[in-house]
């Protein structure tokens, strides 16, 4: 009996763009909620840590999970999280191991935009999370996984099931030049 190793069904590919600026939205609804713990106070507090974790989480597994794999920010610009094999919304396991890795990189992004105004060597810590994203535009070309995607056996995808705010807004700043020539 030999093993056959089937090639993961074909999704159609996303913009780097289009990931960024999704991950972007709920970066800063989550950093929102925990800045307003925040203080005058050098660094950042644990109570701020637990706040960014705690909603993190939810925004970013509860919610994708409930929501057909689509978190705020990707439900903005259409975007879904699935299994690779699978083609389905991956389950709470996955979810949170792919979330617990690129939250650790927002955590260490938003204690460095607390910091750097203080210590200007505080955007080393957006390292980790360069990294682990620029793998996608560096090393995988054909699917687009970054590192915490393909830990998780998980793919962004594009979907017809969203807010189109990425369209809206193209379409905005079209009928803004227009009028600007005029």
């Amino acid at each position: 009996m030999t093993i056959e190793h089937r090639p993961p069904p074909n999704y159609p590919r996303v913009e780097f763009g289009r990931r960024i600026m999704a991950f972007g939205i709920d970066f800063l609804i989550v950093w929102s909620v925990s800045s307003l713990l925040g203080t005058s106070a050098l660094g950042i507090q644990f109570l701020q840590i637990l706040v960014f974790a705690i909603a993190w989480l939810v925004l970013r597994v509860v919610v994708v999970y409930n929501n057909q794999g689509q978190s705020l920010g990707q439900y903005a610009l259409d975007l879904r999280v699935l299994e690779v094999e699978r083609g389905k919304v991956p389950d709470l396991q996955a979810l949170l191991k792919r979330e617990t890795i690129i939250g650790l990189g927002a955590l260490l992004l938003a204690i460095a935009l607390s910091n750097i105004i203080r210590n200007p060597t505080a955007i080393l810590l957006i390292l980790p999370l360069a990294i682990d994203c620029g793998t996608a535009a560096a090393s995988d070309s054909q699917m687009r996984q970054a590192l915490h995607d393909r830990y998780a056996k998980t793919i962004i995808v594009s979907t017809s099931r969203g807010y189109s705010l990425d369209i809206k807004v193209k379409r905005i700043l079209e009928t803004l030049q227009r009028n600007v020539r005029r």
